[in-house]
C-alpha cells in the first residue's frame, strides 16, 4: 500500500425524507486495500457504497478519487460521461444479483467482451481470447463461452459477472453482498474465488455484507454502521474480537450464538 488514499470521503450526509440515511461519515481505502462496511439492513451501508461509487448523491460532504497520475477528482463533480468512464476502466461493480450486471441474452464471452470493447478493443480474436481467459480464471469451462447466461447457475452468473468486472484491471471495486442469496457450499467457493483475485490483482475494494464472517475472510479493516452512522472502525480482526461499541458487540454476539 502507498500512503496515499485511493478513494476518501468526508463528512457524508444524506436523508430520505425525515430519514437520515448517512450521518456525517468519513471512510479512507488505501490502493489493495479490502475495506468491509457491515450493519443490519437499513444501516446505510448500501448507501454509502452508491455514494462512494457516484451512483447516489449526497446532501453534504465530498468523495475524492485518485487517478493513476495521482490526481484527485470530486466524484460528484465529475461529468457523467467521465463518471461513466470511470465505472468501465478504472472502477467496478459487483451486484448482489448479477443480472443487473450482465445481459442475459448476450453469451457468456459476449457479456466479458463488451467491457474491453467499450474502452477501444475491436480486434475479435484478442476479444475472445481475453474472454476465455477470464472464465477460466473464475472457474467457468471454457466451453461455456458461446452460451447465454440464462442457462448458467446462480454461483456461475455471479462468476461471470466478475470476469466481466475484471477483465479491464480496474484498481477499485465496489461490492454489494456479492455472496447474498447463495447457497452456503457456493459461498464459500466463491468466497475463496474473491479472495485469490483480490491479492493476486492488488485489487482495491469497498465492500458491503450482513455476513461477518464474509468481513474477516476479504477485509483488512471494517467500518460498523448502524442508522447511517459509523459506529466503530478498525483493523478487521482486532474490531470483531475486541469490540468496543455495544452496537459492534450486539452483532458479534449474534454470530456467537447462531
Amino acid at each position: 500500500m502507498t500512503n496515499e488514499t485511493l478513494l476518501s470521503a468526508r463528512g457524508l450526509s444524506l436523508s430520505f425524507g425525515a430519514i437520515p440515511a448517512l450521518v456525517d461519515v468519513d471512510a479512507d481505502l488505501w490502493p489493495g486495500e479490502v475495506l468491509a462496511v457491515v450493519g443490519e439492513s437499513g444501516s446505510g451501508k448500501s448507501t454509502l457504497l452508491n455514494v462512494l461509487s457516484g451512483r447516489l448523491r449526497q446532501q453534504d460532504g465530498v468523495v475524492w478519487y485518485r487517478d493513476p497520475e495521482g490526481r484527485l477528482h470530486d466524484v460528484h463533480a465529475m461529468p457523467q460521461p467521465a463518471l461513466r468512464a470511470l465505472h468501465r476502466s478504472d472502477w467496478g461493480f459487483v451486484h448482489q444479483n448479477p443480472r443487473e450486471n450482465l445481459r442475459m441474452s448476450v453469451s457468456a464471452g459476449g457479456n466479458v467482451g463488451e467491457r474491453l470493447m467499450a474502452q477501444g478493443s475491436r480486434h475479435y480474436g484478442n476479444i475472445r481470447e481475453a474472454a476465455i481467459d477470464w472464465l477460466r480464471q473464475v472457474e467457468i469451462d471454457a466451453d461455456r463461452v458461446d452460451d447465454l447466461p440464462r442457462t448458467f447457475s446462480g454461483g456461475m452468473l455471479q462468476r461471470l459477472q466478475i470476469a466481466r468486472t475484471l477483465v479491464t484491471h480496474p484498481r477499485l471495486v465496489f461490492m454489494d453482498e456479492p455472496t447474498g442469496g447463495l447457497d452456503v457450499s457456493v459461498q464459500a467457493r466463491l468466497l475463496d474465488l474473491i479472495r485469490s483475485l483480490v491479492r493476486r490483482l492488488d485489487i482495491a475494494v469497498v465492500l458491503v455484507t450482513h455476513d461477518l464472517s464474509v468481513a474477516r475472510l476479504l477485509a483488512h479493516r471494517i467500518m460498523v454502521m448502524q442508522r447511517g452512522r459509523v459506529v466503530e472502525s478498525g483493523l478487521t480482526d482486532q474490531v470483531l474480537d475486541d469490540p468496543h461499541h455495544a452496537y459492534t458487540q450486539l452483532l458479534v454476539s449474534s454470530v456467537l450464538q447462531a
